[in-house]
C-alpha cells in the first residue's frame, strides 16, 4: 500500500508517474530505510519540511547502490503527483536552493517541453553551491546553473533517464516559445547605445566642421569601414547562429545514435545476463535431479535388502515347518500306540482285580458270580 501511486494521480507520458524511474532505482528506493521512516504518509504540504531538510543531492551510491534522500522525495513526490502550482513554488523558493533543485528535477520529469524552458532556464542566474553524491559516495561541489544545464541538455542525471525534449530553436521556429533573453542582454544593448551616442556625436561634430572647413576623405571613409564593420558583424552574427544550430542538430543525431548503441549494448548485456542465469538454473536442476536419483537408488537398495531379509525369513520359517512336520507323524504314531496299550494294561488289570482270569476254572465261575453280586472275589 505505501509504495502504490496515489489513484487520483494522472498518467504522465503515457504510463504510471513512478515507471518514470526504472524498476532497480525503484526497487533500491522501497528496500531503502530513509524511504520506509521518512517518506511514510509525506503529503504535499509535510514533503516541504522534508525538502527543506535536505544538505546534498545525488543519484545512488555505494558497492549495493543505496540512493540519496533526494531521490526518495522525487519517488515520493512521483507518488503523490502535487500541484502545478506547487512545483513552481519549489522552483521560484530563493531561501532553499535544494527545495528549488527538487522542484526543477520533478517538473523535468513530469512537464511538457514549454514549461521545462520556461520555468527552468531564469535557474541559469542561480550561481549558489550544491553538494552532489557521487557513485562511489564522494562529495564535489557544483552549482544550481550547471545542475540546470544538465537537466536541460544531458539524457541521464542522478541515474534517472530523462524523458527527451524538443531543442528550444524547434520551439521558437513553431512559435511555442519566445526568443531568450539573457540577463546580460540589456548591459550589452546600454553599451551599444553609448557607443553609437558617441559616435554620432563624433560625426556631429564632424559635420559642423565640414560646413566651415569642408568635409575630410578621411574621416567619410572610416565612417564607411564602420558601416561595413556593422554589416559584416551581423551577417557573421547570423552565420554563427546557423552553424550552432547545425552543430545542435548534428550533436542530437549523435546523441541519438550513442543511445540506441548504448540500449544495444544493454540488450546483449540483459541477453548475456539470462543466458547465465539459465546455465545456472540448468545445473542446479541437474544438480538436485542427480541427487533425487541417488536417493532414489538408495532407497531402491534398501528395499531389496529388506526383501531378501524376509524373503530369507520366510525360507527358514518354512524349512523349519516342514522338518517338524516330518517329526510329528513318528510322535503322533507313538502316542496313538501308548493310548492303545494303557487301555489293554487296564483291562488286564481290571481282569486281574475281578478276579475272572483265576487259572482255576472253579474260582473263576465263583468271582464271576461274586462279581455280579457285587462281592469280593476269591484269590
Amino acid at each position: 500500500m505505501a509504495n502504490r501511486t496515489d489513484p487520483a494521480a494522472k498518467s504522465i507520458r503515457g504510463t504510471n508517474p513512478q515507471n518514470l524511474v526504472e524498476k532497480i532505482v525503484r526497487s533500491k528506493i522501497y528496500q531503502n530505510t530513509y524511504w520506509k521512516e521518512q517518506c511514510f504518509g509525506l503529503t504535499a504540504e509535510t514533503l516541504v519540511d522534508k525538502a527543506m531538510e535536505l544538505d546534498h543531492i545525488g543519484g545512488t551510491f555505494g558497492g549495493n547502490r543505496k540512493p540519496t534522500p533526494f531521490m526518495c522525495l522525487v519517488m515520493k513526490m512521483l507518488q503523490i503527483q502535487p500541484e502545478k502550482d506547487i512545483v513552481v513554488e519549489f522552483i521560484k523558493n530563493d531561501d532553499y536552493k535544494y527545495v528549488r533543485v527538487l522542484g526543477a528535477f520533478y517538473l523535468r520529469l513530469t512537464g511538457t517541453d514549454t514549461d521545462v524552458y520556461r520555468y527552468l532556464e531564469p535557474l541559469y542566474n542561480d550561481y549558489r553551491k550544491l553538494r552532489q553524491k557521487l557513485p562511489e559516495g564522494k562529495f564535489v561541489l557544483t552549482h544550481v546553473d550547471d545542475f540546470i544545464d544538465e537537466l536541460l541538455t544531458k539524457d541521464y542525471s542522478c541515474d534517472i533517464a530523462l524523458p527527451r525534449i524538443k531543442k528550444r530553436w524547434t520551439l521558437e521556429s513553431l512559435g511555442a516559445l519566445e526568443p531568450r533573453k539573457s540577463v546580460l542582454e540589456d548591459d550589452f544593448e546600454e553599451e551599444e547605445e553609448k557607443e553609437e551616442n558617441d559616435q554620432d556625436g563624433l560625426e556631429d561634430g564632424a559635420l559642423e566642421k565640414d560646413y566651415y572647413r569642408g568635409r575630410s576623405p578621411v574621416r567619410e571613409r572610416d565612417r564607411d569601414r564602420r558601416r561595413d564593420s556593422h554589416r559584416h558583424r551581423d551577417r557573421d552574427y547570423d552565420r554563427d547562429r546557423d552553424y550552432e544550430r547545425d552543430r545542435d542538430y548534428d550533436r542530437e543525431r549523435g546523441r541519438g545514435r550513442e543511445r540506441d548503441r548504448e540500449r544495444e549494448r544493454d540488450r546483449e548485456r540483459d541477453r548475456d545476463r539470462h543466458r547465465l542465469r539459465e546455465e545456472k538454473e540448468y545445473g542446479r536442476d541437474r544438480d538436485r535431479d542427480r541427487e533425487r536419483e541417488g536417493r532414489e537408488r538408495e532407497r531402491r537398495d534398501r528395499d531389496r535388502g529388506r526383501r531378501r531379509s524376509h524373503s530369507r525369513s520366510r525360507s527358514r520359517s518354512r524349512d523349519r515347518k516342514r522338518h517338524a512336520r516330518s517329526i510329528s507323524p513318528r510322535r503322533h504314531e507313538a502316542d496313538d500306540v501308548g493310548v492303545r496299550e494303557e487301555p489293554k494294561k487296564k483291562e488286564k488289570k481290571e481282569k486281574k482285580d475281578d478276579g475272572t482270569d483265576h487259572p482255576d476254572p472253579e474260582i473263576a465261575e465263583a468271582n464271576r458270580l461274586r462279581a455280579a453280586l457285587g462281592l469280593k472275589p476269591l484269590r
